[in-house]
């Protein structure tokens, strides 16, 4: 069966509208890295021009919104992520004009922007931050300053350490020490200063005057510390992340921020809205970010996390929709992002990861709520695992250490201009893992192949900041579109049927009448929960139905045949079926309509 959409009846031919009018309940958004999305200048690095540019790519692939990561002044000690000043644009990336006109031209697109605010840290070069360094009465107390330990303060205030590696405490030249939860050269702010507060709510409303349609929270898990910085008591902490209480995130004093961004919303109306980066131990713990009166949406970092494995995805699917459904708020489904390796070599790489990724593609988009797609994603961009050292960007290369290292840094004073000395490449190399990646995020950040046989692939006039290897060429965008068979042509059409089928995108629970259910699934009508119902299904193989619609997916490395539940509409691999039975190639997933 080819990929393209088949002459199946539907219901209707219309975007599913949210029973409750909110666009985000069930919106596809398309997250662009802005540096390697689209070079307009050709300086290698790509900018807002060149975004706006190529948003008629995104309008014709079907996502209902764009997420911009961070374009802001910024040192870009961390990809943009250290803010030395949030409301001007970074030279890199253009100037405000061209912020302006990329919303509006998105806009005339149909599609809603998302940006970046990154309110846990800012840059070292943040007016405030210089400030504090300059010894301004009062200007210290923005930030988490505090005496070090020992009988000379040399000894940082407590154990916390950096997600990105060593001590999360910087010795400044005066003795005292500041938190960075990521790298030193961002510090972390106090929230409990009135000023950061009002700071930031100055922040949302400037770009929300500038017409965004909302803002993905960066590290919206971080802002509050648990009363006196208590020690962990043991090392390894980043892998503690999402599996265990820790004082430096998700504490309950981050919901009153929230709740007041969320007041700021509602008073611009227009269905603006919050999106949570949190990381949290429990389903029940990430809802509470959703509640009616906090953000929009979180990241589902479990789904992303999750295995090629039937039961851990059902698992996963469950509680997620459980946990949401308990606050009436929608899932969020995601496969990758920025920071982590693409799910195309996480999956095994290769034909084999190929073939899973874009089976777990489908399966994402079938499910009740909203999906995010990482650009790239939808060309089957693998993970490139060979950069060479001196290409790499990524601070937690830069702070990557041998344990002994690490023990000198975390006792040794560091001015807090300068980061700690960047490790030999032999070393780091010597600590990555098999993929060449080992929590390193630089591969995953390759500029996109648009077009052409040799890099730059389109991506702009000149080269790209990081190398795009060889062979990129018959990934592009354009070697795939109108190819049938082709990754990105799978996305295009089950995008289209996402918004065609009366039975997906929709979030809320419904009763299915006799034209509904799958008579495969037992007699009588079903009741619908969060839109969908399991179904019985050969071991290896996932089977839910939705109203008119089942999705099956075959996690197993061989064929398997079951009766067939329906019309086949869409699948990631070809399927055989004579009407009655069906049998399900290895490592994918069919839509069938019913």
């Amino acid at each position: 069966m080819k990929h393209e959409l088949t002459a199946v009846p539907l219901a209707r031919a219309s975007s599913n509208p949210s029973a409750s009018g909110g666009w985000w309940r069930d919106a596809v958004i398309y997250q662009v890295y802005v540096r390697s999305f689209a070079d307009s200048d050709g300086d290698g690095i790509g900018d807002l021009r060149g975004v706006r540019e190529r948003l008629p790519h995104l309008a014709r692939l079907g996502v209902d919104a764009v997420w911009l990561t961070p374009f802001y002044v910024s040192p870009q000690a961390d990809g943009g992520y250290d803010v030395a000043d949030y409301r001007a644009v970074d030279p890199l990336f253009g100037d405000l004009a061209d912020a302006d006109d990329l919303v509006r031209a998105a806009h005339a697109l149909g599609l809603r922007v998302i940006v970046d605010v990154v309110p846990n840290h800012t840059s070292e070069r943040h007016p405030w931050f210089q400030e504090a360094l300059a010894g301004v009465p009062g200007a210290r107390e923005r930030y988490l300053f505090r005496p070090g330990r020992g009988v000379d303060g040399s000894l940082p205030p407590n154990d916390w350490e950096s997600v990105f590696g060593g001590p999360a405490w910087t010795r400044v030249p005066d003795g005292d020490w500041y938190l960075h939860l990521f790298a030193p050269e961002q510090p972390d702010l106090d929230w409990e200063h009135p000023e950061v507060a009002e700071e930031f709510a100055s922040v949302l409303r400037f770009w929300l005057d500038l017409g965004v349609d909302g803002f993905r929270v960066d590290v919206a898990h971080g802002m509050v510390k648990a009363p006196g910085l208590p020690d962990i008591g043991r090392g390894a902490q980043a892998t503690l992340i999402g599996t265990e209480p820790l004082p430096f995130f998700d504490q309950d004093g981050v919901h009153a921020i929230h709740r007041s961004w969320r007041r700021l919303l509602d008073s611009y109306g227009g269905g603006r809205i919050g999106v949570a980066e949190a990381w949290a131990p429990t389903s029940e713990r990430l809802a509470l970010y959703v509640r009616p009166d906090e953000l929009h949406q979180a990241f589902n970092f479990r789904f992303l996390n999750c295995p090629w494995d039937p039961a851990a995805m059902r698992t996963v699917i469950d509680e997620s929709l459980a946990a949401t459904s308990a606050v009436g708020a929608p899932t969020t489904w995601v496969l990758s992002n920025h920071d982590v390796v693409r799910h195309v070599t996480r999956y095994g790489g290769g034909a084999q990861g190929l073939a899973r990724a874009r089976a777990a593609a489908l399966l994402m988009l079938a499910l009740p709520g909203s999906a995010y797609v990482y650009q790239g994603e939808e060309l089957g961009l693998p993970e490139v695992t060979d950069l060479p050292a001196e290409s790499r960007r990524d601070p937690a290369f830069r702070r990557r250490t041998t344990t002994a290292t690490t023990a000198t840094t975390a006792t040794t004073a560091t001015t807090a201009t300068t980061p700690p000395t960047a490790p030999a490449a032999a070393t780091a190399d010597a600590d990555a893992d098999a993929d060449g990646q080992d929590g390193l995020r630089d591969g995953c950040r390759v500029p996109l192949p648009w077009a052409g046989d040799e890099a730059p692939y389109g991506f702009g006039p000149g080269g790209s900041w990081l190398p795009q290897p060889d062979g990129w060429g018959g990934l592009s965008v354009a070697a795939q579109t109108g190819d049938p068979h082709s990754t990105l042509e799978l996305y295009r059409a089950a995008l289209e049927l996402r918004r065609a089928m009366p039975g997906l995108g929709a979030v809320e629970a419904g009763q299915g009448g006799p034209d509904d259910e799958w008579p495969g699934a037992g007699a009588g009508p079903a009741v619908y929960a969060r839109g969908m119902r399991w179904c019985p299904a050969p071991e290896g193989v996932l089977l839910f139905t939705r109203p008119g619609f089942a999705c099956t997916v075959n996690t197993r490395p061989t064929s398997v045949e079951l009766p067939s539940p329906g019309r086949p509409v869409l699948s990631s691999a070809p399927v055989e079926t004579d009407g009655r039975t069906v049998r399900l190639p290895p490592d994918s997933c069919t839509w069938w309509a019913f």
